[in-house]
């Protein structure tokens, strides 16, 4: 093997000025009118029709650049850096002076460089530490050395300690970009608030910002869920005489999304698509989301199939976003289809997935599908809260799936999952509809002894169930239950009395037209006239 070493020793860190940065960009900014807020909204289409129809329009993507072409347009380094020429010698391997040749090659530099980041983000956080770390290398340190050990750091409290060594030591040709690599490491920490402060710093120092430190802080805003934030940094670059590439405007279609910004989202959609911007999968997401929120579902799926005309591979959010669509528009079929497709791409669902999928599926009374996503959650050791629980244990009593009613309420229960009254609710509907006296009024006391009084919909089943069995004593005193809650009698309520009378001996129906009064004296009135025409 041999080496190829540079005769000069400063030609040791010229790769370094064209391959490392904080800058994720390789799209030039947009020029744009004095406010490109307002200049938006021209030649797009109202948000009204936005919402209710998407076009599939054959748009194509700009390649994704590797992390080392993305890097180097943030550092922008003068071309008067390098040298001008560089000789090269060959080197033979076997020669007694290879080792100490191969020292002073660029890949022992920058290993080193790589080694001191390392030693870094693992030291103590404390400028003695920090400063002996960096101060073995002495004075043969040059800025893109700085630019290289920050951008590998990891550890948001020693970067800042580093960035203050590098601040003492060297003179900076372009310190927004060693600005930039910190903020890249408080980015990768989440800490959102040291990089605003780190932001004020250099303004102190009149370093001016650029595009690349405008889109750390808003993709670190967006990364931690911060999407209002994300917005403030935006809607300052013109204050500093920037204009957002399209990058940064494709990320803020997620941030106004989040924030219920709907028309501004659909606004810079609308021109990611005539304009081709790259639009990544968490973007599309929110833009289901969009739509979703809007009850237009079909929208969903529209921008489903733009984003794979794109060729943008959906991801599970995406995926799981689109299931609980299709569960609020009682589409289970097509909830079917997106599970299915996230099994065939590789992906594992998740917790939401199977939440999503069972709310689809429950909302829909698929019976055997819903059961069976809930085995299948069993069997992953997922959890189950109790709104999901509810949705399960109704579906069941809707379709009469007693036995896995009493499985899954069991389970419910060992899981340290506290019923709450709807789960009674269902539960005792369930028994009430099958005739089971006993199941109902035992279920009825561990409601009372949870702490909670049954509503309209358990007293209804109740006196469904006592009616059933002609118990009309118990159907009175669940009647007089009503007035003791404070429980107003509804249509169903009533509809019920008289259902059960008809199923009523003669002799005891007088009970419950007295009830029926009660409940409704307009209706009391008509059922005694009807029956005093009976009578007669």
């Amino acid at each position: 093997m041999a080496y190829n070493l540079c005769s000069s020793p400063s030609s040791l860190y010229q790769p370094l000025c064209n391959t490392l940065s904080s800058s994720s960009r390789d799209s030039k900014p947009r020029t744009l009118n004095n406010n490109f807020y307002h200049s938006l909204k021209l030649n797009t289409l109202p948000p009204q029709s936005r919402i209710t129809s998407l076009q599939v329009t054959n748009v194509s993507l700009q390649d994704q650049k590797s992390p080392q072409e993305e890097i180097s347009k943030d550092s922008n380094f003068s071309e008067k850096n390098e040298s001008s020429s560089k000789s090269h010698i060959w080197v033979n391997p076997k020669s007694s002076k290879a080792s100490i040749l191969r020292k002073s090659s660029y890949d022992a530099r920058y290993a080193s460089l790589i080694k001191a980041a390392k030693s870094l983000d693992s030291c103590s956080p404390n400028k003695d530490a920090v400063f002996h770390i960096l101060g073995e290398f002495g004075n043969k340190l040059f800025e893109q050395d700085a630019v290289v050990i920050l951008n590998n750091m990891s550890n948001s409290d020693t970067a800042l300690l580093a960035l203050k060594f590098f601040q003492e030591r060297l003179e900076f040709n372009r310190e927004v970009v060693v600005y930039n690599v910190t903020m890249k490491v408080l980015r990768k920490c989440r800490d959102l608030d040291k990089v605003e402060k780190l932001f004020d710093e250099m303004i102190e120092r009149g370093v001016k910002p650029d595009n690349v430190t405008f889109s750390t802080i808003i993709s670190c805003a967006r990364f931690c869920n911060l999407a209002d934030k994300a917005i403030e940094w935006f809607e300052k670059m013109p204050s500093f005489g920037l204009d957002p590439d399209d990058v940064t405007f494709s990320t803020m279609i997620d941030s106004y999304g989040r924030v219920g910004n709907v028309e501004m989202a659909l606004s810079l959609y609308d021109r990611a698509r005539t304009e081709k911007w790259r639009l990544d999968a968490t973007t599309f997401s929110t833009l289901i989301r969009i739509y979703k929120v809007s009850g237009n579902f079909d929208g969903c799926l529209n921008v489903y199939e733009e984003m794979k005309a794109l060729g943008v591979k959906p991801n599970l959010v995406v995926y799981n976003t689109l299931l609980d669509a299709m569960g609020r528009a009682m589409r289970p079929w097509q909830a079917k289809k997106f599970y299915q497709d996230i099994i065939d791409s590789g992906l594992s669902p998740s917790q939401a997935t199977y939440a999503a999928l069972l709310r689809a599926y429950g909302r829909a009374r698929y019976g055997e599908d819903t059961i069976k996503t809930y085995r299948e959650m069993k069997e992953k050791g997922l959890s189950l809260n109790v709104l999901l629980y509810n949705t399960i244990l109704a579906m069941c009593a809707d379709l009469g799936f007693v036995d896995e009613a009493i499985e899954i309420f069991e389970d419910m229960k060992s899981s340290g999952i506290c019923p709450d009254s709807w789960t009674f609710s269902s539960m005792i509907t369930m028994s009430s509809c099958c005739g089971k006296v006993s199941e109902a009024e035992n279920m009825l006391n561990e409601m009372f002894e949870a702490g909670f009084q049954p509503n309209i919909f358990v007293l209804t089943s109740l006196i469904q169930c006592y009616g059933k069995t002609q118990r009309i004593d118990d159907v009175v005193k669940t009647f007089n239950r009503l007035s003791e809650l404070l429980i107003t009698p509804d249509d169903r309520f009533c509809g019920c009395l008289l259902n059960v009378m008809t199923q009523t001996p003669n002799e005891e129906l007088g009970k419950l037209v007295e009830c029926v009064e009660r409940a409704n004296p307009k209706l009391g009135h008509v059922v005694k006239t009807f029956g005093r025409g009976a009578r007669q």
